[in-house]
């Protein structure tokens, strides 16, 4: 068995065989929480891919040097997690990682490459239409007038993750969907000398409708979290108005709570 504060041997013939897990037998966090940690770690940094094999139970526990529950434990805790299934035959496998993204003013895009995640993009819509009341409303401007909309569907590790639907003034910069497809909106943004300063946004939940379900691979009526946000230039302009919705089996939004002084 390994030494306490030494890494546990790598698992062979899995997945795991990359990885050097430091258990520490001394600490009073428990082995199963240790694991189940490290193991959630490299799924969310994308070292432990959608599809890769774990091996089975009997195998981690003795390769790891741990009782069977405890490796049961750790695994179950992920598999409630939606982030492993275990499949007859076969052992454990991994399903995807969710999203966790700080709530401040960043891209989608940005956040998830900079997590390690691969993110794609398919551009389904770009084109200019008359501005709706609630667009102009959140744009300052006359209901009527021109603008872009965009309609994009955001992956990771070809999954899935959120659908984007936005909205900018049409005189604001040429989107190019090539472009769009490579890279994130704020980061072509940026490239033109738009600087972003601050935003309004209104975080909620609603169920899927069967448009959705479709675009997003879930079933009519799955949790979906919802993101409304309009963003504004160092000079307060608008220059974005974006209503997304997010798969809450892959997504969450992280808070950083403050005390009032």
């Amino acid at each position: 068995m390994p030494r306490t504060g030494d890494p546990a041997r790598p698992v062979a013939g899995s997945a795991l065989d990359s990885l050097d897990f430091d258990l520490d037998r001394t600490s009073p966090v428990p082995l199963y929480y240790q694991l189940a940690q490290q193991l959630e770690a490299a799924i969310e940094h994308g070292i432990l891919a959608p599809g890769n094999l774990l091996g089975n139970e009997v195998d981690l526990s003795v390769r790891l040097g741990l009782s069977r529950p405890t490796v049961r434990q750790a695994i179950q805790s992920l598999v409630d997690k939606g982030l492993l299934v275990r499949r007859r035959g076969v052992g454990t496998q991994v399903v995807h990682s969710q999203v966790k993204r700080p709530l401040e003013l960043s891209s989608l895009y940005d956040d998830l490459e900079s997590a390690g995640q691969g993110p794609t993009t398919r551009v389904l819509r770009n084109e200019r239409v008359p501005a709706g009341a609630d667009v102009a409303a959140a744009l300052g401007m006359a209901e009527g007038a021109e603008v872009v909309v965009l309609e994009r569907l955001r992956c990771t590790h070809g999954q899935p993750v959120a659908f984007l639907c936005n909205y900018l003034p049409a005189a604001l910069l040429e989107l190019d969907t090539g472009r769009l497809e490579s890279t994130g909106l704020y980061r072509m943004m940026r490239s033109v000398g738009i600087s972003l300063h601050s935003a309004r946004q209104t975080v909620g939940a609603r169920s899927a409708t069967v448009e959705e379900a479709a675009l997003l691979d879930e079933k009519e009526g799955a949790a979906l979290l919802t993101m409304q946000r309009t963003a504004y230039d160092d000079t307060g302009r608008p220059v974005e108005y974006g209503t997304h919705v997010y798969r809450a089996s892959r997504y969450a939004f992280d808070f950083q709570l403050l005390v009032r002084p």
